[in-house]
């Protein structure tokens, strides 16, 4: 084949790597060198023996070391590789599509450190094809692309099925909840591992934090899921705040957490933010039992403790004297506690919301069994699809950004003056909610993680000599 014919590559080209998330690289074309390599750092392999795979991250313009992305490919191989300076290393190898000009080929790729190069990218002769010829004498013979790309939505558009790495912080390892975001997550081709919460240990330092499992420190996850239970709520929390410290994207951040588990907390977040909710008053003092009842209203009034778990420390007084007994009974106790207006036209109906990423992905309606006036699941109770209104949609929404949580599960109840709000919880079961919304919804969950993990674009850095504007 003639050479004005063939397809034509100089000495150094730009590329593109779109799987990788990768849309500019400017890379060297070397065909003394038999192999292709390419510039990476905190290296870690991930994923089953069966299904390998490596994450890595990388600076794609040399003269911009801010700017990392994070990448992950399966592995097709570990081998050595003798560099030009005569030293061998144990690398891993990837094989991914490389865009060049208007042609796209597999290349195969080995991860090596090239933060000292001018060339994040060396391309050898094994990765042309037999219609490809390199002309030495000269350099970008295929059209330029631009490292503004970065800068631009492309980014996000390049990379959108990478495989990540995470973590759901669970001690039932064996609930549905758990086991439904496992599956989906590998389903969706990521690496999903759970982590005993209280088997995890700290290392609190300013340079280098970690977390630490079984004796080995755990590696980076690219998110956090938290299913932390009520009872280790601040070690739970504390653990989270670490992976948040590390730059891990924690679906649910802790400072939500906890103020959505103390009840007295979470209606005063829920009132500073003006949404929605049945009086509730909090005291401490025996003696202003009648003017904390007189806060709330006449009876029937709720008598709730500040941290009840599956309706429990509920009770229901229909009559001021029942009200005053609750009450005197829980101070007796040295229990903290709420009073609140009985919302009787909910008529022993919730709903729950499945709130993910600022949006209601499922809702259902939970209705108590005869003689109950909880509705939490449970013995009798019944549990159907809810068609919510434009204002419920919005106080569940608003509810779960009160406490910046990514995941929640918003109770409300029809009132006859609008929707009012009984709990956010931060780690809502899933079986109830796709039982009684008959769909999958750990998909949005994965849908939300990848959206936020993805790369995003980045500021231009400011020219020197630029005046500051106020």
């Amino acid at each position: 084949m003639d050479d004005g014919a063939r397809f034509r590559l100089g000495w150094e080209e730009w590329i593109a790597l779109p799987e990788l998330g990768l849309p500019a690289l400017k890379v060297k074309v070397d065909t003394g060198a038999k192999t292709s390599a390419l510039h990476a750092y905190d290296i870690e392999p991930f994923g089953s023996s069966a299904a390998p795979k490596v994450r890595f991250m990388m600076h794609p313009i040399p003269s911009r070391p801010d700017l990392a992305i994070a990448c992950s490919a399966p592995v097709t191989d570990r081998r050595e590789v003798t560099s030009s300076n005569g030293e061998t290393e144990l690398r891993y190898v990837i094989e991914t599509p490389m865009q060049v000009g208007d042609r796209s080929w597999p290349v195969e790729l080995t991860l090596t450190d090239r933060g000292t190069m001018q060339y994040r990218m060396l391309l050898g002769r094994q990765a042309f094809p037999e219609d490809v010829v390199v002309v030495p004498g000269e350099s970008f013979c295929q059209p330029p692309l631009s490292y503004d790309d970065y800068h631009s939505a492309k980014v996000r558009e390049v990379a959108p099925d990478r495989a990540l790495r995470i973590a759901v912080l669970s001690r039932e390892m064996e609930s549905y909840s758990t086991r439904r975001i496992v599956e989906v997550g590998q389903a969706r081709g990521h690496t999903v591992e759970v982590i005993d919460t209280q088997r995890c240990y700290m290392t609190l330092d300013a340079l280098s934090p970690e977390v630490h499992y079984d004796g080995k420190r755990l590696p980076h996850y690219d998110a956090v899921i938290p299913r932390i239970g009520a009872s280790i709520t601040p070690y739970g929390t504390a653990l989270i705040r670490q992976f948040e410290t590390i730059g891990t994207l924690c679906v649910n951040p802790a400072a939500g957490i906890t103020a959505s588990r103390d009840k007295l907390h979470a209606h005063q977040v829920l009132a500073r933010a003006k949404i929605g909710m049945p009086k509730t008053a909090f005291a401490a003092s025996p003696k202003d039992t009648d003017n904390l009842i007189g806060l709330v209203g006449r009876a029937p009034l709720i008598v709730k403790l500040l941290d009840p778990a599956q309706g429990k420390g509920v009770v229901l007084a229909e009559t001021k004297k029942a009200a005053e007994s609750v009450i005197d009974a829980f101070r007796g106790l040295h229990a903290n506690f709420l009073v609140q207006d009985f919302v009787r036209e909910a008529a022993g109906e919730d709903i729950r919301c499945l709130v993910m990423d600022g949006r209601v992905v499922a809702a259902i309606r939970r209705t108590a069994p005869n003689g109950e006036f909880r509705s939490t699941p449970g013995p009798g109770g019944k549990i159907t699809a809810a068609k919510l209104t434009r204002a419920e949609r919005e106080t569940a929404t608003r509810a779960a950004r009160a406490f910046g949580l990514g995941l929640a599960g918003v109770d409300l109840v029809r009132s006859a003056d609008g929707p009012k709000v009984l709990e956010v919880n931060a780690t809502p079961g899933l079986q109830s909610l796709e039982r009684g919304a008959k769909g999958d919804l750990c998909s949005h969950l994965f849908e939300m993680i990848e959206k936020r993990v993805r790369p995003v674009p980045v500021r231009r850095p400011r020219k020197s000599g630029a005046r500051n504007r106020t």
